[in-house]
């Protein structure tokens, strides 16, 4: 099961993040995609794919250059409240249950700054409502963003910053995707998307790859 929607760390422990609504339009596309299947009795069992298999260090940005991770960390939980908002916290809640949130913040060349948030849930079934309900609501940001931790060479952005956002589904995880320009400037989203593409991609296909086993 693929599902893709698109819409607009401190290492040392200490994750900061801002849950404000980023300012500007969201760009929106959907991508079709089959029905999950039932959840295996032993699904739940299955460990989380491990932090750096999730975020490798480097990602090919398709145009030469590359993302780089400027950190990652693993939650204690999917829905505290500093990392997720109510929404997105009680739809988690009503359902079968979340196994683990993976974070990580990458920059590009020009220090563009993209978040990514993989979350296990215990039933794919919810990975297809998560994912539905929350690219049904573009303007909705319910996945908050990283600050950037101090010697990475990137702003920590106001919380009117343009930002667009991304979600698939692989299997029971939810990978979710947020760009923001350099500078938080609340223009061009369609290119944000565009350079936030091919690092989703390549989260995604390791989160897949992991949950089909391979």
């Amino acid at each position: 099961m693929i599902l893709q929607l698109l819409v607009g760390l401190a290492v040392a422990g200490v994750v900061t993040f801002v849950l404000a609504k980023a300012g500007g339009e969201a760009v929106a596309s959907r991508q079709e995609a089959a029905p999950a299947p039932e959840a295996a009795p032993s699904a739940s069992d299955r460990p989380v794919i491990p932090l750096a298999d999730a975020f490798p260090e480097k990602v090919p940005d398709g145009k030469g250059g590359n993302f780089t991770k400027v950190g990652a960390v693993t939650l204690k939980s999917c829905t505290e409240p500093d990392s997720v908002g109510p929404a997105l916290a009680n739809m988690i809640d009503a359902g079968k249950g979340c196994l683990g949130e993976h974070v990580a913040l990458y920059k590009d060349g020009q220090n563009n700054q993209f978040n990514l948030a993989v979350f296990t849930m215990r039933d794919p079934q919810d990975t297809v409502t998560l994912v539905m309900r929350l690219g049904g609501n573009p303007m909705d940001y319910q996945v908050g963003a990283q600050a950037p931790p101090p010697g990475s060479g990137l702003k920590t952005l106001p919380p009117d910053s343009g930002m667009v956002q991304a979600f698939t589904g692989q299997g029971r995880s939810m990978v979710v995707g947020l760009g923001q320009w350099a500078d938080g400037a609340t223009r061009d989203y369609q290119a944000l998307v565009g350079r936030l593409d091919p690092l989703l991609k390549d989260v995604s296909n390791r989160v897949a790859r992991h949950e089909q086993g391979s």
